[in-house]
């Protein structure tokens, strides 16, 4: 096993990082390419991709309209495939070696690993002064998703947040009918999943396997504390149930499925998250089903006034050892909310949003929540929003995705084009999950988390970052990195 590996320049002096913040703030982005960019918008741009395997490797093929300089993977073994698709980009497995070597020649970063580095190599990007597309969720800690929302503010870099159904014209459609009232003042909001499709609910295995050749273990747990590596255990992708690695549901799901609410809502800082473990919940993983209630003081937008709203959250279902993600799928809303929904689609999903007003309902079974149904106070069934006269006199408020319509089958690429067209006309606020947007979202999602793991009801004070009643929770709010990996 390789050595940990405590780069010198992984902490950035201050008045490194105040160079590119002024520069973030002026008419022109970072490096010598991006000067040069100034004069010819229309030349491409750098690109650096940190993860080039599984979701990694769509999200760089979705960047190939521009030149991608250089690859990054902890595992060279699974990397033969994108380094044969671009021979000219220089491979790396240590990210920091990466940007001790090339800051100077990238303009734009991709990071598409395991969440616990999300946060890490994006601060990095960003102290450098690279502008960031980051998969979600967007981080792995609260501290985190604050940090990086104050960074992204300060620089003026262009950030985007990898949940692709804010690409799509469907999900800006229901807020603006959210928002334009047609179902009233909203109360209540259900939001379940089939998360987790991947075992939770475990203890750490005993013993040690061989390392895969081209796998730096040691690079791979990165800023987690060092454990034998366990064949099939921790990676590919069963990362996520693992405390130390993952966020479990809310961190696959949350950021897709309560991004519709969430920006219609406008919500903020819930003041208390209550969480229920289904099956129990052990100091390795994430529970089989979890129930998780936010209760939000007030939802942000003037036409919802001062009334509480209360968010619950549903992720997988009673334990069975004898099904194949070791859970029934029965973790839902209770039985009188779902029953038009049934009639709709003939079964309850096992995915879905439901939003309750007191002028109606809007249900989207759609997990990026690009496909909504409308259904009045005084309506018999739900309707297609398409078909809806109710949203048909709604009038457009927010700015389209300038690249096309379509379903979720293209809203991925649509989203990586918005980012890079931002960058090219430096305009930050172009993205519409920019990490401003994002953190605040992925921050919400990440306290059920807390809730989870503290084993009761958290009373949040969101201001000042810190859970009132519960003491316990402060290292799941901040957590302790092992040396060598700082957040820049």
């Amino acid at each position: 096993m390789k050595s940990n590996r405590p780069y010198a320049s992984g902490t950035l002096n201050r008045r490194r990082f105040l160079q590119t913040s002024a520069l973030a703030a002026g008419a022109v982005v970072f490096g010598v390419p991006s000067l040069l960019r100034a004069a010819n918008l229309n030349s491409k741009l750098n690109i650096a991709a940190i993860g080039v395997m599984g979701k990694g490797q769509s999200d760089t093929d979705h960047c190939n309209s521009e030149n991608i300089v250089a690859l990054c993977d902890v595992d060279a073994g699974r990397c033969g495939p994108q380094r044969s698709k671009y021979p000219d980009a220089k491979f790396y497995q240590d990210y920091r070696k990466l940007f001790d070597e090339m800051a100077g020649s990238i303009d734009a970063v991709t990071v598409s690993t395991p969440d616990h580095m999300h946060g890490l190599i994006a601060a990095r990007a960003m102290k450098e002064g690279k502008h960031v597309y980051c998969q979600k969720p967007l981080v792995q800690t609260i501290y985190e998703a604050r940090y990086l929302r104050d960074l992204a503010k300060t620089s003026g870099l262009v950030t985007q947040m990898g949940n692709q159904g804010s690409s799509a014209d469907g999900l800006r459609r229901a807020v603006e009918c959210i928002q334009a009232g047609i179902i009233g003042q909203v109360r209540e909001v259900h939001i379940w999943t089939n998360r987790p499709v991947w075992p939770q609910g475990l203890d750490r295995p005993a013993g040690a396997d061989a390392v895969p050749s081209g796998l730096d273990w040691d690079l791979w747990i990165g800023a987690a504390p060092l454990r034998p590596f366990k064949d099939g255990v921790y990676q590919p992708f069963v990362w996520r149930g693992w405390l130390d690695f993952g966020t479990g549901a809310l961190g696959d799901m949350a950021c897709h499925t309560v991004n519709m609410p969430f920006r219609a809502l406008q919500l903020g800082y819930p003041t208390e998250i209550e969480a229920t473990a289904l099956g129990g919940m052990n100091q390795e993983t994430y529970p089989v089903g979890s129930k998780i209630v936010f209760k939000f003081p007030a939802a942000g937008h003037h036409l919802f006034g001062h009334r509480q709203v209360e968010l619950t959250w549903y992720d997988g279902g009673r334990p069975d050892p004898t099904a194949p993600h070791g859970h029934d799928f029965s973790n839902k809303p209770p039985r009188e909310l779902l029953t038009d929904i049934e009639d709709l689609l003939g079964e309850v999903p096992n995915s879905a949003c439901l939003l309750i007003g007191d002028k109606g309902k809007i249900f989207s079974p759609d997990d990026y929540g690009e496909d909504f149904f409308v259904k009045g106070k005084d309506d018999k069934k739900f309707v297609h929003y398409k078909k809806s006269p109710a949203v048909e006199s709604i009038p457009q408020t927010i700015p389209r995705n300038e690249f096309g319509g379509g379903k979720h089958g293209d809203s991925d690429h649509k989203q990586h084009l918005e980012w890079i067209a931002a960058i090219k006309e430096n305009n930050p606020q172009k993205c519409y999950s920019r990490f401003e947007i994002a953190a605040q979202l992925t921050e919400i999602m990440l306290l059920g988390c807390v809730a989870l793991r503290a084993g009761k009801k958290i009373e949040w004070d969101g201001p000042n970052m810190v859970a009132k009643n519960c003491p316990e929770a402060a290292p799941f709010i901040k957590r302790e990195n092992r040396p060598g990996w700082v957040l820049a």
